[in-house]
């Protein structure tokens, strides 16, 4: 049996001792082959933070995901590419030449420590340059990618804390609704004491006031492709100042069938501004595998590249096992292992009609369980998230797209019900434990008939199986 239950207690960014960190930053045309593992921090907390102004609210796009080719294979081989590897530990964030009123946000989150992926870009973005990084959520890349601009809006004039500039500049792309809301979570609570203005904007909800909003202007607009498309086709024109593009979980983008949307509102961009200003495009996805590095590339200009840990594999600090359960015994045997192992669980189910039944099964046991996926509408879809946070719901039952941006500490364990279709998948799921220097567990169920599809998981991101246990090896 897996314990998932009890792990060490995580450290404060302050205090918290962690590894050297050696990010790799370089201009040339491919992530290298191999990178110092660096222990990361997540850019989320629990910490209490000043009451956000109030702000249109809206949905993602809910349109179906273009399910791409289960796909086991290890790896394509990297091309070596000479690069300036820097040091990149947390490092105290008065350190930066932060705007004072973005700093005191920052404090007001309970922040004092920049984790290695801010410290790493920071420098970068705040220079100008396009980037693409591979940092996975938790690693603190919402901050990362939102300080330095928002810092920039800050100290040139008109903007700011002199006045809004009723035109947007920034725009920010993520595949789901949830991620737009943490996103615009993590970016009110750095602007509280600024005049900095934005909007979410995503499906499932009027578009007239989402529309109303941008045509006031706001400086930062955070959005998921099919509804930015909406405004964009009538006729809203709010982007011809924006001169910084940012993608995150650009991976998923291309996993849910969004990239020809993303191309279009790119097209619309503008490459320079009125003022002259150059459209800088930070880029960030927890994998880059080549199918994906490709397309980026496609949109950024001469960019660095900033990668933490080693390409194409499960972070540290996670144990990792493989129980063999026959289909029809796995919704019992995973009723026992619930009853026996204390926290707060993540479940993984291949599809919304089996999220949907495993969910049913586990209250009826008796276990505090509720679903997460697409087709839940938007008020149970964040009851849902808002009750497994806060400890009304013990388990959470969800689909990988569902789950996009779900970003909650002490997750004691994540569980593949049903062993994930590919690689990158069984990364994210199992990315979602493991924060801030804790520990955690990843347990996958496999029938019989899943064993192969193990085997081949096995070989691609390079776990250690003995007997039905897999155990991830540092390095």
């Amino acid at each position: 049996m897996v314990a998932c239950g009890v792990f060490a207690s995580r450290s404060s960014p302050a205090t918290g001792s962690r590894s050297a960190s050696h990010p790799t930053i370089q201009s040339a045309a491919s992530l290298p082959s191999a990178l110092a593992r660096t222990d990361i921090l997540n850019s989320d907390t629990t910490h209490a933070r000043p009451r956000r102004r109030s702000r249109p609210v809206g949905r993602g796009s809910s349109r179906r995901p273009d399910r791409s080719p289960a796909d086991f294979s290890a790896p394509s081989a990297e091309l070596i590419i000479p690069a300036a590897v820097v040091e990149a530990e947390s490092v105290p964030f008065d350190q930066f030449d932060l705007d004072p009123q973005l700093a005191l946000g920052v404090r007001d989150r309970g922040f004092t420590d920049a984790t290695p992926i801010q410290a790493a870009v920071y420098p970068i973005v705040s220079a100008g340059r396009d980037l693409i990084g591979s940092a996975e959520t938790g690693s603190g890349k919402t901050g990362a990618f939102l300080l330095p601009v928002l810092n920039r809006l800050l100290k040139e004039p008109g903007s700011g804390n002199e006045t809004s500039s009723g035109r947007t500049r920034v725009l920010v792309l993520g595949p789901t609704r949830e991620l737009v809301v943490q996103i615009e979570d993590d970016l009110q609570g750095f602007v509280y004491h600024t005049r900095l203005t934005s909007a979410p904007v995503f499906g499932g909800t009027p578009i007239g006031p989402q529309a109303q909003a941008l045509r006031a202007g706001v400086d930062v607009v955070v959005a998921t492709p099919g509804r930015l498309l909406d405004h964009l086709r009538g006729g809203i024109p709010a982007f011809a100042s924006v001169d910084t593009l940012i993608l995150d979980e650009a991976d998923r983008m291309l996993d849910m069938g969004f990239w020809p949307d993303v191309r279009r509102i790119v097209a619309s961009l503008p490459d320079r501004t009125a003022s002259g200003r150059t459209r800088q495009t930070l880029l960030f996805s927890a994998t880059i595998p080549d199918f994906v590095l490709n397309p980026l590339k496609e949109l950024a200009n001469d960019p660095a590249y900033v990668q933490l840990g080693r390409r194409g594999a499960p972070a540290d600090g996670i144990s990792h096992t493989v129980e063999q359960v026959p289909t029809a015994r796995k919704t019992a045997w995973l009723t026992s292992f619930l009853g026996k192992t204390p926290g707060s669980i993540l479940v993984f189910v291949n599809t919304k009609r089996g999220t949907e039944r495993l969910a049913r099964a586990l209250s009826n046991a008796g276990i505090k369980a509720t679903s997460l996926h697409a087709d839940r509408s938007q008020s149970l879809r964040l009851a849902a998230i808002g009750g497994f946070r806060s400890g009304r719901y013990r388990v959470l039952v969800a689909t990988d797209v569902a789950a996009r941006g779900l970003d909650i500490d002490d997750i004691k364990c994540v569980v593949n019900f049903e062993v994930p279709p590919n690689r990158d998948t069984y990364i994210h799921r199992v990315g979602r434990t493991a924060r801030l220097d804790a520990k955690g567990a990843a347990l996958t169920l496999a029938a019989p008939d899943e064993l192969p599809a193990v085997r081949a998981l096995k070989a691609s991101i390079d776990l250690d199986v003995r007997g039905a246990s897999l155990r991830g090896q540092a390095g």
